[in-house]
């Protein structure tokens, strides 16, 4: 019998975060930093465990977790900690009322790829309506264009039809349908939230500002999200808020809008042997002599250049490069619907601005990036350019038997403000969290635990 090597398999990786935004220490003191940080670690590593343990996970019983249901489960909690905005920490529009969002999407697997909710005042966990929505989807598009109506819509729709954004009554009315928790309008209230509300309101009218942002508070303007690979391959997205602090009733932001606060997409690449690359249309390079001679003083000899690196001859001709990405994004929505924020870094990812996901999303949602550029002169005033995003990035090389040759994944995330509340399993297996960069702020030390690798198992046996 021939020994086969086994295949690379791939390993389920996990961030999530809790918004993004003006998180200064001089807001943010060690006792309630550690209410985020205990809260993140402890949402993580349950989630984790639950992503890594088919038999304990309470959406199905498959043979696998999918990453979609890791998510769900992630911002589920997040939803119900009053820390975060979204769910029972939801903040209050201009009008003290509570309006929320949430999106899912995957990068592939499903038909409708990404949905999302919005404008919702009675379902306890958005995120979860998303969820059903894009499961649903499988029957709502089968057969038809996705915009069913009459007897097509009596045969497979099952009430979203192929859309892939609902609002407010739709929406609720397939909450109730679909048997998902509904809830009355004060199950949102929160003290600190309502606080934040009329302090932006009377801070505005004595013309101190704008109601949405303040720049010595952290007044909530993101979202809380969760990103995820299975097994399988596939990578989901989770996102959920409830907006801006004060902004009008029945605004719709970046969240439930697919591109500008989330995304997820699989490409593919193909190798193409030496050959290959040397019949291909289009001018071709040709060198004098001189240039010759001068090349060869500096390179030991040009035919040992290669333009495909050295690997196996079958990978070379007929192997495939399989690329995904995962995406979810905080802060100001205004400024990430602007520039489509999220789907923008993954283009450049994809059409070749940039090779790795990390260089892309600090291109647009770091430091001076793209975000920051379009607030122009009313950066640091308004709010606006304010921002993260977390991700994924996997990249998968097949022989031509489909079997795969190598898997490499990647976490990323940046942000162009103050801080951001995020948390992930790293490359070594440990739970991390984190607020700030390293040496972003003077004093870091006294906040225990800031970017300290955790045992996963400290953390999940914790009660939240």
């Amino acid at each position: 019998m021939d020994y086969k090597k086994p295949s690379p398999h791939i390993t389920p990786r996990l961030i999530i975060h809790g918004g993004a935004g003006n998180i200064l220490p001089a807001n943010l003191p060690p006792e309630k930093y550690k209410a985020y940080h205990d809260s993140l670690l402890r949402i993580l590593t349950r989630t984790h465990h639950f992503l890594t343990t088919p038999s304990s996970f309470p959406f199905s019983a498959s043979e696998y977790v999918s990453a979609l249901d890791a998510v769900t489960f992630a911002v589920t909690q997040l939803e119900d900690n009053p820390l975060f905005n979204s769910g029972h920490g939801a903040v209050f529009t201009r009008d003290g009322v509570n309006e929320l969002e949430a999106s899912v999407m995957v990068s592939k697997g499903k038909k409708k790829r990404g949905v999302g909710v919005m404008g919702l005042q009675r379902v306890k966990n958005p995120i979860r309506l998303a969820r059903e929505m894009l499961l649903r989807g499988e029957n709502d598009l089968e057969g038809g264009n996705g915009e069913h109506r009459g007897p097509m819509a009596e045969g497979n729709s099952s009430g979203a039809q192929g859309h892939c954004q609902l609002h407010k009554h739709s929406a609720e009315l397939l909450a109730r349908e679909w048997g998902l928790e509904l809830v009355e309008p004060d199950y949102f209230f929160v003290q600190a939230r309502w606080d934040e509300h009329i302090k932006g309101l009377e801070k505005e009218k004595e013309g101190k500002g704008v109601a949405t942002w303040d720049k010595d508070d952290f007044v909530p303007q993101g979202t809380c999200g969760a990103v995820a690979l299975d097994t399988e391959g596939v990578i989901a997205v989770a996102t959920s808020t409830g907006g801006m602090t004060n902004k009008l009733t029945g605004r719709i932001g970046d969240t439930p809008t697919l591109g500008a606060g989330f995304w997820a997409e699989e490409w593919e690449e193909e190798y193409h042997s030496k050959e290959e690359i040397l019949r291909q249309p289009g001018p071709a390079l040709i060198l004098s002599d001189a240039l010759k001679g001068l090349m060869a003083d500096c390179f030991p000899s040009l035919t040992m250049y290669e333009p495909i690196p050295s690997q196996d001859a079958s990978i070379s001709k007929k192997g495939k490069i399989f690329r995904s990405t995962g995406l979810s994004g905080t802060g100001n929505g205004d400024s990430f619907l602007r520039i489509n924020c999220v789907r923008t870094t993954s283009a450049i990812v994809r059409y070749g601005r940039s090779k790795s996901l990390q260089a892309a999303v600090t291109e647009v949602t770091g430091p001076g990036g793209d975000l920051v550029k379009s607030a122009g002169d009313r950066w640091k005033k308004t709010g606006e350019g304010e921002g993260g995003i977390i991700g994924i990035e996997l990249t998968v090389v097949t022989n031509p038997y489909g079997e795969n040759k190598s898997v490499v994944s990647h976490i990323v995330d940046d942000y162009n403000c103050g801080g951001m509340f995020r948390a992930a399993i790293n490359e070594n297996g440990k739970a991390t969290m984190r607020v700030w960069r390293p040496g972003q702020y003077r004093g870091l030390d006294q906040y225990d635990g800031e970017g300290k690798e955790y045992d996963i198992r400290d953390w999940y046996y914790e009660k939240i």
